[in-house]
C-alpha cells in the first residue's frame, strides 16, 4: 500500500475506482479492511481508506505523536491536505472521532459527512468495550489485550468485540488486525496513547455542540440491531446537523459494511446523488 509521511509518523492508506472522493475511515483496533465487502460495489466513486494508528497499523508513530482523539483528527486532517483531497465524502464507522475535524475547524476539505453507527456524544468509547480500553491503561495492559485478542472469546462474545456485527468477522480479517500488536510494543504503546486520549464526558459533549455550524450535507446510517452505538445518538445527530437525514440498516449491529454492505452501498449511493 502507499505510505504518505506526516508530523505525527507514516500513514499507510488503499485506494480503489474512480470518481467522487470518499474517505472511509475505521475502527479500533481495525483498519480499512472494515469496508471491503462496501468498495467493490463503489468502482465509480474513489474510495481511499487510511489506516490511522488505532492499534491495527503497521508502522509505529513518532514518539511525541498526539495520538488521542484530537490528535488522531489532526492526522486525519493532515492526511486529506497531504493527498489534495477536496469536496470529500468523510464516512466514519466505528470510530466517531472524524467528526472532530469539525470542533477542530479542519474541515474545509469535507464536503458531506457520513457517521454510520459510530461514536457519538458522551459514548466514547461504548460502554462494552470499556473494560478492553481500561486494561490497556494499566501496566502491561497493552501486552494482555494484544494477547487476549487472539481468543476466541474476546473476538466472538457479544459482550466483546462479537457484539459488534451480526454476520462475524472472518478470523482470518482479525489475525491481520492484531498482528501488528502482537508483534511490536511500539504499536502497543500508540494503542495505549489512544486509550488514555479520550476526555470526560462534559468535554465530549462540548465537542458534539460543533456540529451545529457543519452546513453541508449528512448522512446517518445505523444498524437496526446495534447494541454499541444507541439508536437515540442517531436521533440526536440528525436534529444536532443543520442537513441531515437518518437511515436505518436492517440485519445490522455496529459493523454495517459487514453485516449489510449492499444496504449501505444504496443509501451512500442515494445520498451522494442527491448532494453531489
Amino acid at each position: 500500500m502507499p505510505v504518505v509521511e506526516l508530523t505525527s509518523g507514516p500513514i499507510e492508506y488503499a485506494e480503489s475506482g474512480e470518481g467522487p472522493v470518499l474517505v472511509l475511515t475505521h475502527g479500533f483496533p481495525m483498519t480499512g479492511t472494515q469496508w471491503r465487502k462496501v468498495t467493490p460495489l463503489l468502482p465509480d466513486y474513489r474510495c481511499i481508506l487510511p489506516t490511522l494508528p488505532l492499534g491495527a497499523h503497521r508502522f509505529p508513530m513518532h514518539p511525541d505523536a498526539d495520538l488521542g482523539q484530537l490528535g488522531q483528527a489532526r492526522i486525519l486532517a493532515e492526511f486529506l491536505d497531504r493527498l489534495e483531497l477536496n469536496d470529500v465524502t468523510l464516512a466514519m464507522n466505528d470510530w466517531g472521532g472524524p467528526q472532530f475535524l469539525v470542533h477542530l475547524g479542519l474541515d474545509h476539505r469535507i464536503g458531506r459527512l457520513a457517521f454510520v453507527s459510530c461514536e457519538a456524544f458522551d459514548n466514547f468509547p461504548p460502554a462494552p468495550a470499556r473494560p478492553l480500553i481500561n486494561l490497556l491503561t494499566l501496566p502491561g495492559g497493552s501486552w494482555l489485550v494484544s494477547r487476549l485478542l487472539r481468543t476466541r472469546l474476546v473476538r466472538h462474545h457479544p459482550r466483546a468485540l462479537g457484539g459488534l456485527t451480526r454476520a462475524g468477522v472472518p478470523d482470518e480479517v482479525m489475525d491481520d488486525w492484531f498482528a501488528p500488536a502482537l508483534a511490536d510494543p511500539a504499536i502497543r504503546r500508540d494503542m495505549v496513547k489512544f486509550a488514555k486520549g479520550t476526555p470526560g464526558r462534559a468535554t465530549l459533549l462540548e465537542w458534539s455542540e460543533a456540529l451545529r455550524r457543519f452546513d453541508h450535507p449528512a448522512l446517518v446510517a445505523w444498524g437496526a440491531e446495534d447494541s454499541m452505538m444507541p439508536r437515540e445518538h442517531a436521533e440526536r445527530l440528525v436534529d444536532l446537523l443543520p442537513d441531515a437525514r437518518l437511515e436505518i440498516i436492517p440485519g445490522a449491529a455496529t459493523l454495517i459494511p459487514e453485516d449489510n454492505p449492499e444496504a449501505l452501498t444504496r443509501v451512500l449511493r442515494k445520498f451522494l446523488a442527491e448532494t453531489t
